[in-house]
Parts: C-alpha cells; sequence; structure tokens
C-alpha cells in the first residue's frame, strides 16, 4: 500500500490493485489490497489475507408494483347480481408517495450489477358462467417485491376471494385486501344487489340499501403516483353489478358494474383495475368484466448511471430521472 500526496495530517491512501492469483509475494502486516477479479478490499494479518468485504457498483432505485386486477363476477337471471373484482395489489418505494391500504412509501432497492426479473401480472378473467365468481389477477413483481393479485368478486353461490385488494361480495362480505398493497371488498348482506371491489385507496362500498331490486355500489378508489412525471391515479375496484337496476361506478382504472343483463366493463389495461359485475334479473344475466392487466415502473438518478448500461422496458427521462417502464415481463438488466 502506497501512501501519498502527504499534506500536513491528510493523505491518500492506495490499496495495491491485483487479483486473488497475483497478491504482493511479500506483504507486510497491515498492507491492504484491492482484487479486481473478487471485488474484495484484503488486508495482510502477518500470517494470512483476511476474507475482505465485497465492494460493488449498486445504486439505489424507486419502483412501481402494480398487480393485476381481479375479474367480476356474473349475475344470475332469478338469484342476483354479481360483486366487483378487487384492484391488484400496489407497492412504491417513491419517496412521499402512498403505497395501497393506506401504508406509507417503502424503503428504496439498492441494486448491484446483475440482471433483476420484472414479471407484469395479468388481469384475472371475469365470471362467464352462471352464478360463477370472477377468477383473482396474476402477481407482479420485481426482484424481491412482489405485489398480489386482486380477488375475484363474489356471485350467488360463490363467495368472494381475498387479492391485492378484495373482491365486492354479493349476499356476504366482500374479500379481505392485503396489509400494505389494497383495501377490501364492499360488503353485499342485504338484497340480491352486487358491491364493487376494493382498490389501492379505499374499501369498496357497502350495499345498504333494502330489498332485492336496485344498483350496484361503486369500486373502490386507486392511488396516485407521479414516479413518471405525470399524476396518474390507477388501482381501483370494480363496480358490484345491478339487479333490475344500474350498475356501479368505477374510476382508476376499475371497470363498472352492468345494469340489468348487462355484462361489466373490464379494467383498463396496465392500471391493475378490478373487473365491473354482471347485471341480473328480468330474466337476464350478464357476464363479469376481465381485470386490468399490472404495470411495473422503476426509475432511479441519472448520474447513479454514470458508467453503467442499464437496459429493459421503455426507457424515457424526466429531468434528473431515468425511467423504465414495463407494461409486458421482462427484465432489468445492469452492467
Amino acid at each position: 500500500m502506497a501512501i501519498n500526496n502527504i499534506t500536513g495530517a491528510q493523505s491518500i491512501i492506495q490499496p495495491a490493485v491485483c487479483t486473488s492469483t497475483t497478491r504482493p509475494a511479500s506483504p507486510y502486516t497491515g498492507q491492504v489490497i484491492y482484487e479486481t477479479d473478487t471485488q474484495r478490499m484484503k488486508v495482510w494479518s502477518g500470517s494470512d489475507w483476511s476474507i475482505g468485504f465485497q465492494h460493488t457498483g449498486g445504486f439505489s432505485v424507486e419502483y412501481l408494483v402494480i398487480a393485476g386486477g381481479g375479474g367480476g363476477g356474473r349475475a344470475q337471471a332469478a338469484t342476483g347480481a354479481a360483486g366487483g373484482g378487487g384492484a391488484g395489489g400496489y407497492r412504491t418505494s417513491v419517496s412521499g408517495a402512498t403505497s395501497g391500504g393506506g401504508a406509507s412509501a417503502e424503503t428504496t432497492l439498492s441494486l448491484a450489477p446483475g440482471t433483476y426479473g420484472v414479471t407484469v401480472g395479468g388481469g384475472g378473467p371475469g365470471s362467464t358462467s352462471s352464478s360463477a365468481r370472477g377468477s383473482n389477477g396474476d402477481n407482479s413483481a420485481f426482484h424481491t417485491v412482489i405485489s398480489i393479485g386482486g380477488g375475484g368478486g363474489g356471485s350467488a353461490g360463490q363467495v368472494t376471494t381475498t387479492g391485492g385488494s378484495g373482491g365486492g361480495g354479493l349476499y356476504g362480505n366482500g374479500g379481505a385486501g392485503t396489509t400494505g398493497q389494497g383495501y377490501a371488498g364492499g360488503n353485499a348482506n342485504i338484497g340480491a344487489k352486487g358491491a364493487g371491489g376494493g382498490g389501492a385507496g379505499s374499501v369498496g362500498t357497502n350495499v345498504t340499501e333494502a330489498g332485492n331490486n336496485g344498483a350496484g355500489t361503486a369500486g373502490g378508489s386507486g392511488v396516485s403516483s407521479s414516479i413518471n412525471g405525470t399524476a396518474t391515479t390507477r388501482a381501483g375496484g370494480g363496480g358490484g353489478g345491478g339487479y333490475e337496476g344500474a350498475g356501479g361506478s368505477a374510476t382508476n382504472g376499475g371497470g363498472a358494474g352492468g345494469s340489468t343483463g348487462v355484462a361489466g366493463t373490464a379494467g383498463t389495461s396496465n392500471t391493475g383495475g378490478g373487473g365491473g359485475a354482471g347485471g341480473g334479473g328480468n330474466g337476464s344475466s350478464g357476464s363479469g368484466g376481465n381485470g386490468g392487466s399490472g404495470l411495473v415502473i422503476i426509475r432511479y438518478l441519472s448520474t447513479d448511471a454514470v458508467g453503467k448500461t442499464i437496459t429493459g422496458g421503455t426507457i424515457t427521462t424526466l429531468g434528473s430521472y431515468t425511467i423504465h417502464t414495463f407494461t409486458s415481463s421482462g427484465s432489468l438488466v445492469i452492467s
């Protein structure tokens, strides 16, 4: 190890640079080396080299990971409507932002050079079979971050399901959401009307109107993110189906519920919105709408990427940030 540029109490310490097979032949106690092949700093103890610590060029990234929304349930003409699909799980690490279920932003990830898988979950299919609930959406993931697919909407004879956000109920309570990702679906314990699916930002609306006939209720709201520079609210729950009445409304990517005999609307692609439920009554039955597919967005300070090659997704820049947007599965590759 060389000590150069001594000025008073300040000095620049330069460890010997070598590989694990070209270490100094006659090291002195306390000598420091850096092995370029193992990326480890090591010290000679007088009898052996220390194990050392590995040094990699890691840097911090922020993320938004939204799972696929759940599908809406199908109504049955003579039995009841159906519940709306729950939104896909919503997780983010952007400072000052909000994750689903009212949670704070998570901790950013520190990534070293390597390949990191990205999965964008598909929306769950809406039910097309009589008195069958909608299917759950698929999970989305980036590295160690997994968002859970939204729960399918309930229908007559079929309980609703849990998910990132829970599906809306019919003749029962809505499905539970996942902590830190989304809210529960609405309850529908009164009459034959369907409740809205849960959203990342609020629970699905409960059915409170007495009697069988009437409108389905609204899906829960989504959560806004400006990770790509544009404030966009995503992951809303699907609306419940009406029974001889109007379908429940939905926003933020969720699909609206169907009115009498009308199919529910599909959730919007790449928002994680839940599918709307089908409407029933008057001898007719509507199918459930499909959930919307998920989304993964990753960003980092462009200055942190100097000297690195980073690929994957659609790459854009905004001010001091570089942004990678994945609308389908792939990989973030850092080299």
